[in-house]
């Protein structure tokens, strides 16, 4: 049978696109087709009167016409909007092709039903402003700051070897005196504690719930209470271990993992010895607010561990046995009957990182930041996680996305997370987008989109097949900027979205419009002379930073260690391309000094536009606090660069080659913060951004 280029489009599969320098690139029919296929038919077509969901802008017209095949048809019958939240009914006749709803309709999701004489039909009707949040100091134009944590990264002389929430606790009360307006954290997406290994923040299980290697141990009163708990914990063995875990330079999550989940395991018998004398109100709410989202991700956590227990091959769902492939088969539900003290140790878990990260934010909100927490929010979860295995429907498992060859992936990316089908979401009425943006709203004042132009378009890629082998496919991107809109609103939640690598002109303006901040990395920005930008020529509706997880340290970057690296694992398709991007960078490094010598930034002789060529510690804040000055309302660094550190905490393009995720910072947090350059660097940085 023969595909049509009509077929293609009601699939929202792109033809073509743009890619960095402008040069107009076609999908492939070959690909096209493989991609229309992962599908599997589900594709958006309505017949009926009404669409699944509409949304109007606040104060604007409200009227739904109907989806007629006879355009001269009208329809006779009444229609009636069930309020959100609320009891109160609107009801009305129809009199036209369509429905007009009245002027002053709340903001939120309301239901609304057509009643026909032989058939009722049904629309979400969602009412969204048409901005998202920002603070007051924002609107007044004023200049924050704040860093970056990779939170793992961590050291303290308390934690098992891996940054918790108590290090981010002690993190966040040094840094705030400094007078700083927010801490970025990495994702914090629940990953997969039976496979310790899977230890990329961007891979999740499910981006609904929490990472539970987070948990600081040491501060739950069931683990202090449990003499069993603190004789193990104290025994010369566990203290040798600790010891051990915490004075390495690279996390070991095979042997933290492992050894924090049984002191989790110590703390909980206590717990349920606790709730079985005095029922814990605060566990049950949390139960009951967690709906099935809990019980799927506790279930999957608890099934995930007992079937590695027989195997070592369980690597998610997709490696289990057949009838365990899915949460809702009778299996799975005899094991939950067979197994419910495991699956409430899981969901106690979620329940304790709940508590400990709202905790973190209360201190934010203590210490008067001005945003205080941010989350970043992946931009898909691993193929073989609960958030896949519980709606398998919603996802199409035979494509996986990533990115087009450009610059910085000559090679293209192929992330191997799993995409949402744009067709189902909208049948579902948008709730899983919903669901998602609300669970990670949650105990923060900002939230960071990755790779945000996924609202627009995503570069899907048949599984299994090169990155450059893909094609973009189309999503909803107005009805998913005014949800975001809604829930920034209802959550005071600031918007920041990171629109790196090729940026389709037509999301630009509409991210400006919807009062979401873009994403600045100062190595990126050159003028229309090929000049590295003036720091006052920054959009203000902006974050500015000099480096992110996927880009070398300040360090790395001066000296070229990221092409060292990278040639060394085989990231770059050909030495013509890598000898292309490092005399990019040499061009880079020219115009940045001369950008700096014109501002008078104090410059060791030695320093120069060379790879290889070495730089100090002085330098690296120098360069930070020139940046500092950028005219964006928001500026934020890293403590690797204040460390002057070199290695990255990830290199893209690879996976077992490079030890991503696990690389730890140089000093622990007390150090850190003693540092007489470092305190220096923080209250010159402070002063620029406020005068104070």
């Amino acid at each position: 049978m023969t595909i049509t280029a009509k077929q293609f489009e009601r699939a929202g599969i792109i033809p073509y696109f743009f890619d960095e320098r402008g040069v107009k690139k076609y999908a492939c029919k070959k690909i096209k087709t493989t991609l229309l296929k992962t599908f599997n038919g589900n594709i958006q077509t309505n017949t009926t009167p009404l669409p699944t969901v509409k949304i109007f802008y606040q104060n604007q017209p409200y009227f739904l016409p109907f989806n007629l095949v006879d355009k001269k048809r009208s329809l006779t019958g009444t229609w009636q909007l069930q309020l959100e939240d609320s009891k109160k009914v609107i009801a009305g006749k129809i009199k036209t092709r369509g429905i007009t709803l009245p002027k002053d309709l709340p903001l939120g999701y309301h239901h609304l039903q057509l009643n026909m004489v032989h058939s009722t039909f049904n629309c979400t009707i969602i009412i969204a402003p048409k901005r998202c949040y920002q603070p007051q100091p924002l609107l007044e134009h004023k200049k924050l700051w704040g860093t970056f944590l990779q939170l793992y990264t961590l050291k303290s002389e308390h934690n098992w070897g891996i940054g918790d929430f108590g290090d981010l606790k002690v993190f966040i009360q040094k840094f705030a005196g400094y007078q700083a307006d927010f801490i970025g954290l990495n994702p914090i997406h629940s990953l997969f504690p039976a496979n310790p290994n899977s230890a990329s923040p961007y891979s999740p299980s499910s981006r609904l719930w929490l990472n539970i290697a987070y948990i600081n141990i040491n501060q739950l009163i069931e683990f202090q209470e449990n003499d069993e708990a603190q004789a193990w914990f104290n025994s010369d063995e566990v203290q040798k271990q600790l010891c051990e875990l915490r004075n390495q330079d690279w996390l070991n999550y095979e042997k933290i993992i492992p050894l924090k989940l049984k002191g989790l395991r110590f703390a909980f018998a206590k717990f349920q010895q606790n709730i079985t004398a005095c029922p814990h109100q605060g566990f049950l709410e949390f139960i009951k607010k967690g709906g099935e989202s809990l019980q799927v991700q506790a279930t999957f956590d608890a099934l995930h561990h007992y079937l590695s227990n027989q195997r070592n091959d369980q690597w998610g769902w997709d490696f289990w046995a057949k009838e365990y492939q899915d949460y809702h088969s009778i299996a799975v539900q005899q094991f939950r009957a067979e197994h419910k003290a495991d699956i409430d140790f899981y969901i106690w878990l979620q329940f304790i990182a709940d508590q400990q990260l709202a905790e973190c934010d209360a201190i934010c909100r203590e210490q008067n930041m001005t945003i205080g927490l941010y989350r970043d929010l992946a931009v898909g979860v691993s193929a073989n996680g609960a958030e896949t295995w519980n709606d398998k429907q919603l996802y199409c498992l035979k494509a996986s996305i990533g990115a087009p060859p450009d610059v910085l992936g000559p090679q293209g990316q192929n992330w191997g997370l799993t995409p949402m089908n744009p067709h189902i979401l909208k049948q579902q009425s948008y709730r899983p987008f919903i669901d998602l943006v609300r669970a990670n709203m949650k105990h923060c004042g900002a939230l960071r989109l990755d790779h945000i132009m996924s609202l627009l378009r995503l570069w899907w890629i048949p599984k299994g097949d090169s990155a450059a082998n893909g094609a973009y496919i189309r999503y909803p991107v107005d009805d998913l900027i005014a949800i975001l809109a809604l829930e920034s609103q209802r959550h005071q939640c600031l918007i920041i979205g990171e629109d790196l690598g090729t940026v389709p002109k037509e999301i630009v303006s509409k991210l400006k419009n919807a009062g979401i901040l873009s994403y600045k990395i100062f190595y990126f920005e050159f003028d229309e002379q090929g000049q590295s930008r003036d720091l006052k020529n920054y959009p203000y509706q902006a974050m500015t930073t000099l480096s992110t997880h996927d880009l070398p340290t300040i360090n790395g970057y001066w000296r070229g260690y990221d092409f060292e690296l990278g040639e060394k694992f085989g990231v770059y398709p050909n030495a013509e391309i890598l000898a292309i991007l490092k005399q990019d960078r040499i061009n880079a490094k020219s115009k940045i000094l001369q950008r700096l010598a014109q501002h008078q930034v104090k410059l060791d002789p030695e320093i120069n536009q060379q790879l290889n060529s070495a730089i100090n510690t002085k330098f690296i804040h120098n360069l930070q606090t020139y940046v500092a000055n950028v005219s964006s309302g928001l500026f934020g660094f890293q403590p690797e660069d204040w460390l002057g550190m070199t290695e990255p905490v990830n290199i893209p393009g690879t996976s077992t080659q490079y030890a991503n995720w696990r690389r730890r910072l140089t000093m622990n947090i007390e150090e850190i913060f003693s540092d007489p350059d470092i305190q220096h660097l923080l209250k010159k940085v402070n002063f620029i951004r406020k005068g104070q």
